[in-house]
């Protein structure tokens, strides 16, 4: 073994330049930053949608739609609905307590009926609205179709 045959141990010297140590490592002086500007000091970072000065897509595109503040949604249950729950647990007095322990609704929803499907039997239904096609379903079977 002489000197020019020496070499490092095979993975040895697979180091990333260090930035910011002085003229000698190739990246001294402004260390791969630039010259002035917001990037090149420490403490920078970009904002959320920052496009360089640029007026941004958010501000670009225009306002769209509206929303009323006083709407009311409700949660929609259709008579069909009303009776498989029935079925499965025999109630005819429906109110919003049956709703939110079959799981239907949960405890904040308001309730809509509407009159998709058939009714077989005798139900008095309380809840926050009703559909006229659910209404009529409800009452033709000599059932009460209650607001609250």
């Amino acid at each position: 073994m002489k000197l020019h045959n020496l070499k490092p141990a095979e993975g040895a010297n697979n180091r990333d330049k260090r930035i910011g140590r002085g003229e000698g490592s190739g990246h001294g002086g402004t260390s791969t930053r630039g010259h002035k500007g917001a990037q090149s000091r420490s403490g920078y970072s970009r904002k959320l949608g920052f496009e360089g000065g640029q007026m941004p897509l958010q501000r670009r595109l225009p306002k769209f739609g509206f929303n009323n503040i006083n709407r009311l949604e409700y949660k929609a249950i259709n008579i069909s609905a009303l009776q498989s729950l029935h079925e499965k647990t025999g109630v005819t007095e429906v109110t919003l307590e049956t709703l939110i322990a079959s799981g239907l609704v949960s405890k904040n929803d308001r309730v809509k009926i509407l009159g998709n499907g058939t009714l077989t039997v005798k139900m008095n239904v309380t809840a926050h609205a009703f559909s006229k096609a659910a209404t009529e379903a409800i009452e033709a079977l000599e059932g009460a179709a209650t607001k609250i």
